[in-house]
């Protein structure tokens, strides 16, 4: 009885005709259900475009030449791209990528100082410290710097002894003389200029290039020497 008592209720109303919705409705509700699926997938395609970007070195400047900092702090900014210019333009386009490029690698704050000896250094001067010992360690092994630019010469051969003679000759079980390995900054006419703008954070520093004993040496080593060279061209023996 209640279904015909329903029927007889509703009699007069007639059920909702399906309408087509038309191609602009229906995007708006695909565009409604889907949109952050799509921003999802947008994200992670960006993400997988920058990854092999970075992988493939694409955009990116490889340099010609490469230096080593090890010194107590950092060089500011502006000693460290007027360095790079000014030895870009003494050297060659080694790569040929059209352009000659220098990169200065900074490793401050290295451990030769009595409270790291000591394990007196404060957590955040430790770490500071690991972080940049990691980096030297690194580009040594891979033997990415051909130059040097050092605040304690002394301590650096001590520790890790692979510095060379200017000629690139080697250490044959005699001492280092670190006099004869290293070139004060100022012996160095190409840089003059350089020196005089930023004296008070490159007149202490001292100058060396690194040695091979085997197979495995910097990229681009014949320039590299050729730009060692010229950079003490003049200079007072």
């Amino acid at each position: 009885m209640a279904g015909e008592y329903y029927r007889w209720k509703y009699r007069d109303e007639k059920p909702e005709e399906h309408r087509e919705l038309t191609p602009e409705e229906k995007r708006k509700n695909w565009w409604d259900y889907h949109k952050w699926h799509v921003a999802a997938g947008i994200v992670l395609a960006i993400g997988a475009v920058m990854i092999a970007w970075d992988m493939l070195g694409i955009g990116r400047v490889e340099p010609d030449y490469q230096f080593a900092y090890v010194g107590g702090t950092l060089l500011p900014d502006d000693t460290v791209s007027g360095l790079e210019a000014a030895l870009a333009g003494l050297g060659e386009d080694l790569n040929g990528d059209g352009q000659v490029a220098v990169r200065l690698n900074q490793y401050p704050a290295y451990s030769f100082s009595p409270e790291w000896e000591n394990g007196m250094a404060d957590a955040e001067a430790a770490s500071q410290a690991q972080i940049s010992e990691a980096g030297l360690m690194a580009d040594l092994e891979l033997c990415d710097s051909f130059f040097f630019l050092l605040e304690d010469p002394e301590a650096f051969q001590q520790r890790y002894g692979i510095l060379a003679y200017p000629d690139g000759s080697l250490l044959e079980g005699e001492a280092a003389d670190l006099s004869e390995m290293c070139r004060p900054w100022g012996d160095c006419p190409a840089l003059a200029g350089i020196s005089a703008d930023s004296g008070e954070f490159l007149s202490g520093l001292l100058i060396a290039r690194r040695g091979f004993w085997t197979e495995n040496t910097c990229k681009y080593l014949d320039g590299c020497e050729r730009l060692w060279e010229k950079l003490f061209r003049g200079a007072a023996s």
